[in-house]
């Protein structure tokens, strides 16, 4: 399996085509390359709608320079030098269709000269092949190829996205800067002063809080949160281990504290605190101090994402396919990392803090900043008081925990979503399975794997929760894109994709993030856990469907006649009236959405401000 799925990849990154060898003058990551590999899908899908990772370079571009080959160099050479060696070495070989059409009978004899002239052609032959074979960098990974072949297949979708509309390249744009691992070309600001005198060895964001004075294993409530609403918060809990649980009603039964009540719950569920022997009031002193780390004023990174991404992992952790494949420590690694992935997250981007000269980027190299932040917070909050919960594990089993917790954390820096996929979709085409069904993960390499993208996975869950709590979600990332808009405009900056809320088209955002982002991404995940994750599939489309239906229609142009009569109108005023005017003379923030998307809301609004000027 490993090696076909290999060289699918070899000929489709290489232009390598089994009839006429290397296309001449053609490099391993020319868009135009041959057809290449087209993806199956390993399971029947039903009528559910697939991603574009199953199609091939040939639905982009069937003209005749994409289709045809240049036959000057072909591919006898490997042929010729097999057929030379029989007769060097006077060998006789049966009869196979793919090389007798390439061997030249045999005369009686060859004389010495003819001997050495036929090995020196061999040896030259056999030289220009291992050329080719270096030319097309096979040392390169399976996975590292089909991370270049995706990462091309979505450069053209979202190339054909962005002609569609301004909004459409819009989306095209937030997610090629964010998942694609493309940085912005800004002129860094240099540092002042005070960021100069600042110790970089000094972890910012860590707070000095106290929570253990008031909490003793006799006065545990229930769920490790004081609440007076315990009953509704049980009531909440039973869908703790099922996909889709309401996070939002968690945290308003829980006092405002989901996540320390989620981490008790799950480490109560799966006996983890007996396993690793965990004190409890040290394990609610950590996790109520780590809640404390997340910024409540941050719209969607918060203590509510850390919560929900927690729980998801958690259910996804439990999946038949992956019924006791991992180690205790290795599901302690995964829950705590799903809890600190977000902590004392600013509420920006990674690339915000580069084109700011931010001290956490200059403290990171501006290399997956915030996550190299949140597992410095994570781990340095196991030092406050009473906050260590790994006490009592081995100093071999903390090395271990420390190794898949950064790993796991770092795969949740969006740019390195596609290689993650790659990863993925190569475990999936070559997967083994036990006679039972469930995933057959021998080396660590191979679990590390999967838990980084169960991570990743939780992380972009929202579009495959119930609606209801998928709007909820939507609506934070959405204000949290629009405040840092607005501070890049105070800024003078220019305004990253999404976040100018004049400008943001949110409906299209989803559909757009959802197909080409979310639904590539679960669709092998379900590949991967097949059958396990149909559910949440067909929730993922019918919450897509939802959305494009959401996305409002552009409207008819006005009448040729009124058309006219408007331009003699703003002819004869010759009133230039911008829309930062109208803003001033009209600051309804409902009215100024339906503007920034409505051409005949605008010219309303125009004309209104006209009327009061005049």
């Amino acid at each position: 399996g490993l090696l076909v799925w290999f060289f699918f990849f070899f000929f489709s990154e290489t232009g390598f085509d089994s009839e006429n060898g290397p296309s001449p003058g053609r490099s391993p990551m020319d868009s135009q390359a041959s057809p290449g590999l087209v993806l199956h899908p390993s399971f029947p899908q039903s009528q559910r709608r697939e991603s574009f990772l199953y199609r091939s370079d040939s639905d982009y571009d069937t003209s005749p320079k994409t289709m045809s080959r240049n036959s000057s160099i072909n591919s006898e050479g490997l042929r010729t030098v097999r057929s030379n060696f029989t007769i060097l070495a006077n060998v006789t070989t049966p009869t196979n269709k793919s090389v007798s059409c390439c061997q030249t009978p045999l005369p009686p004899t060859y004389t010495q000269e003819t001997y050495q002239q036929m090995a020196r052609e061999t040896l030259e032959e056999l030289d220009w092949c291992l050329d080719q074979l270096e030319t097309i960098q096979t040392h390169r990974s399976v996975s590292e190829m089909a991370s270049n072949k995706f990462k091309r297949m979505l450069n053209r979708e979202l190339s054909h996205l962005s002609e569609m509309s301004r909004s459409g390249n819009q989306v095209s744009e937030y997610i090629s800067t964010t998942f694609l691992d493309k940085q912005n070309e800004v002129e860094i600001p240099s540092p002042t002063l005070r960021e100069r005198e600042k110790p970089m060895c000094h972890i910012s964001g860590v707070k000095k809080l106290t929570h253990s004075s008031s909490l003793s294993n006799s006065t545990m409530p229930r769920f490790g949160v004081k609440t007076e609403h315990e009953d509704a918060l049980a009531r909440e809990l039973n869908d703790l281990n099922k996909w889709g649980l309401n996070i939002f009603r968690v945290a308003e039964f829980s006092n405002n504290r989901p996540l320390s009540c989620i981490m008790f719950a799950i480490f109560q569920e799966r006996d983890l605190l007996k396993t690793f022997r965990i004190p409890v009031d040290t394990f609610v002193t950590y996790v109520m101090t780590l809640e404390d780390h997340y910024h409540a004023n941050v719209a969607y990174h918060n203590s509510l994402h850390a919560a929900d991404v927690t729980q998801s992992t958690h259910v996804l952790l439990s999946t038949p396919a992956l019924d006791a494949v991992f180690t205790d420590l290795e599901i302690l690694a995964a829950l705590f990392a799903a809890a600190i992935h977000d902590v004392d997250h600013p509420g920006v981007s990674n690339q915000f803090l580069i084109n700011t000269n931010s001290e956490l980027a200059l403290m990171y190299n501006d290399e997956s900043v915030l996550e190299n932040h949140h597992l410095a917070v994570g781990f340095k909050l196991l030092h406050e008081d009473n906050c260590d919960i790994f006490q009592n594990l081995s100093k071999r089993q903390r090395q271990s925990l420390r190794k898949l917790v950064i790993d796991m954390v770092l795969a949740t820096d969006m740019s390195k979503h596609m290689s993650l996929l790659a990863d993925l979709k190569t475990m999936v085409e070559t997967k083994k399975v036990t006679s039972s069904g469930v995933l057959l993960l021998d080396h660590y390499t191979d679990r590390i794997q999967v838990l980084r993208n169960m991570v990743h996975c939780a992380d972009l869950s929202n579009p495959t929760k119930p609606l209801a709590v998928y709007r909820q979600w939507t609506e934070r990332i959405m204000e949290e894109f629009f405040r840092q808009g607005d501070k890049e405009r105070e800024r003078g900056m220019e305004i990253s994709p999404m976040c100018d809320k004049h400008t943001a088209s949110v409906e299209k955002s989803q559909v757009g993030f959802i197909d080409y982002i979310v639904h590539p991404l679960w669709e092998t995940w379900g590949d991967l856990v097949h059958p396990d994750a149909q559910d949440i599939l067909d929730t993922l489309e019918d919450n897509r469907d939802w959305y494009q239906s959401t996305i409002p229609q552009s409207p008819s142009p006005p009448p040729v006649g009124q058309d006219k009569d408007l331009k003699a109108c703003m002819d004869k005023f010759q009133f230039e009236l911008t829309l930062e005017d109208t803003i001033s003379l009209f600051s309804q923030e409902e009215k100024l959405t339906q503007c920034s998307s409505s051409p005949t809301a605008l010219l309303t609004l125009y004309a209104r401000g006209i009327v009061m000027l005049l």
